[in-house]
């Protein structure tokens, strides 16, 4: 693609769903162009933990997203350059465990293998097998082959190689302010604060700032920030195997709840370190780290993993997860700006469900078939559409 070229589409966002979608773009030959005010997985990818699940979402559209981007994910994977195609990537498989009535657990387990998902309820015995250093307060557990994990700045940065050996072009420190519209409405390029970039069309990927880019862009929809913190221990040796969590963390996932809600998460990471989450808070964009929170982390990750009570924090971080009202991310073209597309709303999921809906956005700019069905992740449902 020659660098004098017009992009066919301009991302706005370099975080794992902007260079995702251009990724995925620029594979099926199409011309793109990313851009970002700050840089590749400077925002809320940077301050995520590299999940990659299918063992917390209730059957329905956003589970059949994830089963099939688990699938993507080994064909994203293929495509990389060699250089950079260490992405940190485990298939450790996951463990959610329940420490009080085992049935609602056991119960949300049949309803996700009915719904096609490998859910293998396991005793308590089982799951110290699993990870012995568990409390002994366990109840039941459900092992989850599928889970993964993968160190989320370098598989974006990895994502935005691919799209620059292809020819595509990524721009650092370019502020998106507003799209620019032909006299019949469609898109025609994007202003920024470097000039105008004519293009195509132009793919809202702001993640937690979508809401705002959509609003600049004369089309708005719902995303609002919701935040998150994470403890990160010292380096041990192995210790935990997989990633765990409490049969509670999936309550908190499917809540709107704009209140404080903690649960507990852990899992290891290929430096030895022990990520400790999570929390959910909507409190705007205020990015603090309050003592109360850290503390209720702590707190419930030493009741599930008793021996972390020994174990230092090096250290606390905190981002913003794009929430939809209704909990399903926004894929697909907007009907109200002919030419403007947005891919957002996926809350703490982005990293798990980034090459399907890569895959997705590709598919309906191409009119290709699409993989998943659309629908319930349309631009112009009720519960996005902002007045």
């Amino acid at each position: 693609m020659p660098g004098t070229a017009i992009p066919d589409v301009v991302v706005v966002g370099a975080g794992v769903i902007g260079a995702a979608c251009a990724e995925a773009l620029s594979a099926a030959g199409v011309r793109v162009l990313v851009i970002d005010r700050d840089g590749p997985a400077a925002g809320t990818t940077a301050s995520g933990e590299g999940n990659v699940l299918v063992s917390d979402k209730e059957p329905g559209p956003e589970l059949e997203l994830a089963i099939a981007s688990r699938a993507e994910w080994d064909v994203v994977l293929s495509r990389l350059p060699e250089r950079v195609a260490d992405v940190e990537w485990e298939t450790k498989g996951g463990v959610v465990v329940a420490t009080t009535d085992p049935e609602p657990l056991k119960a949300f387990a049949a309803k996700q293998r009915a719904a096609g998902l490998d859910a293998r309820v396991i005793t308590p015995m089982e799951a110290f097998e699993l990870e012995p250093l568990l409390t002994p307060r366990v109840t039941v557990g459900v092992h989850y082959p599928d889970d993964a994990q993968v160190q989320p700045v370098l598989a974006a940065t990895a994502l935005l190689a691919a799209v620059r050996d292809r020819g595509g072009e990524v721009r650092s420190g370019v502020t998106a302010r507003a799209v620019r519209r032909s006299a019949q409405g469609r898109v025609v390029g994007v202003e920024t604060d470097d000039g105008v970039i004519a293009c195509g069309a132009v793919l809202n990927a702001c993640g937690p700032w979508a809401g705002s880019f959509s609003a600049d862009a004369g089309a708005p929809i719902q995303v609002l920030p919701r935040r998150g913190v994470i403890l990160v221990t010292a380096p041990l040796p192995e210790c935990v195997r997989h990633k765990v969590y409490d049969a509670d963390y999936v309550g908190a996932v499917g809540s709107g709840d704009a209140e404080l809600q903690t649960s507990t998460v852990v899992e290891s990471t290929r430096a030895g370190t022990i990520l400790i989450g999570s929390s959910r808070e909507r409190i705007g964009f205020d990015d603090s780290l309050r003592v109360k929170v850290l503390r209720e982390l702590a707190v419930k990750a030493v009741g599930l993993f008793p021996f972390l009570g020994d174990v230092p924090v090096m250290r606390a971080y905190g981002g913003f997860r794009p929430y939809a009202p209704d909990h399903l991310p926004v894929i697909g073209p907007d009907p109200r700006t002919p030419g403007l597309w947005h891919a957002a709303g996926h809350e703490g999921a982005g990293i798990g469900l980034a090459p399907s809906t890569g895959r997705l956005i590709t598919e309906l700019f191409l009119g290709l078939a699409p993989h998943v069905d659309p629908d319930p992740f349309r631009v112009d449902r009720p519960a996005v559409l902002a007045s």
